[in-house]
């Protein structure tokens, strides 16, 4: 398939994330009765808007996110006294709280969903179930057991001589140990139970001579029901929130940060190990869908979103965690902050996502990551 193919997909994925993410401060704003003003995808200057009743929806130039401007969140706004009812800091904190959480939440949901989707359609390999990927025409000069019998690149292997067959490495002992003697294969071909009969035959392989019917065997894929894929669901999710904390952790660590040195300076060669931006990331997807390998695309779309699960939950401002830090301080204090003097710390908190941002995006422009499915 078409590389480019990946990139769009990777991309529409990313607006979708900013437009469920910032739904969900939206709606539960809503819900609790909280004017809100603006609605935006991207930065920058307004590309196009619309206004429906109290909000003004658009998008801008710059597709680096969105935003949801909840009235009395900007603590240099001013606002009139008749509208501090339906203002964020007149709710209670618990409102605030939902309204602030829902955001980062999403993520996960849609890691989930995600998850779900792939279960379901695609399934996971599986040694299991050992599938036909490719049929030789010919073994020693002559036509090959699996072309005379039939046999076709994706037929699922499912008994051998009316025994379940088990795993790859049972079907490759029970053909190897077959040689010159009629064995029954039976395949599930497009839902339908197949039974053809051939007999392996000696051939080299590395120097052994070994019974062969001139098929290459790949692992299958166990599809599940969506009441278990709801459950595996979740549980994958949770292992995958566990290993990109651990990720995090190496990529802000001295080691990530100075890793990230290198490769700006140019004095390191780039891994595939190697954090990437939004730039790197469509690439790898667009790569991906070029090789065939779907549960790589998948698995970096859930990534992503675990990744900006977590990160929205940093307690820092201007992330949905900094706003929530100060919820918990509010209730611990009895007493609200003055929000202006976190305005340092949001710029400079502000200031080095972007350093980073435009960093990343700089090496994956001038050093990509390697393909990984060459």
């Amino acid at each position: 398939m078409s590389q480019s193919l990946g990139v769009v997909i990777f991309i529409v994925s990313i607006l979708a994330v900013v437009l469920v993410h910032e739904a969900g401060h939206f709606f539960t704003a809503k819900a609790f009765g909280i004017k809100v003003e603006e609605f935006f995808v991207g930065f920058g200057p307004r590309l196009w808007s619309t206004r429906r009743g109290e909000t003004e929806y658009g998008v801008k130039l710059l597709p680096l996110g969105g935003y949801v401007r909840i009235a009395g969140m900007n603590p240099f706004q001013e606002t009139p006294p008749e509208q501090f009812p339906r203002t964020f800091g007149a709710k209670p904190i618990w409102q605030r709280a939902i309204v602030i959480v829902t955001g980062p939440i999403t993520h996960f949901v849609m890691a989930v969903l995600l998850l779900v989707v792939f279960f379901v359609a695609f399934g996971v390999l599986t040694p299991a179930k050992p599938v036909v990927e490719g049929v030789q025409a010919t073994l020693n000069g002559r036509a090959s057991p699996a072309a005379v019998a039939g046999l076709q690149p994706g037929d699922e292997v499912v008994a051998l001589d009316g025994r379940p067959v088990g795993s790859t490495d049972r079907f490759l002992t029970y053909t190897r140990s077959h040689v010159g003697q009629q064995i029954a294969i039976t395949v599930l071909r497009h839902g339908h139970r197949i039974t053809v009969r051939t007999a392996p035959v000696l051939s080299d392989v590395g120097g052994h001579m070994v019974g062969r019917l001139g098929i290459v065997v790949g692992e299958g894929r166990q599809r599940y029901n969506p009441l278990a894929a709801i459950g595996k669901a979740f549980i994958s999710t949770g292992s995958a929130v566990k290993q990109v904390i651990l990720a995090l952790g190496k990529i802000f660590g001295p080691s990530g940060l100075r890793r990230i040195g290198d490769l700006l300076a140019g004095t390191r060669p780039r891994q595939t190990s190697d954090v990437v931006s939004v730039v790197g990331a469509s690439r790898l997807a667009g790569e991906a869908v070029q090789a065939g390998a779907w549960d790589s695309l998948f698995g970096l779309l859930v990534t992503f979103n675990i990744f900006v699960g977590i990160l929205n939950l940093v307690p820092l401002p201007p992330l949905d965690g900094g706003h929530l830090a100060v919820l918990v301080y509010e209730k611990a204090r009895h007493r609200r902050p003055d929000l202006r003097k976190l305005v340092p710390l949001t710029a400079a908190v502000t200031g080095f996502i972007l350093l980073l941002a435009v960093s990343l995006v700089y090496i994956d422009l001038t050093s990509p990551v390697p393909n990984p499915f060459r």
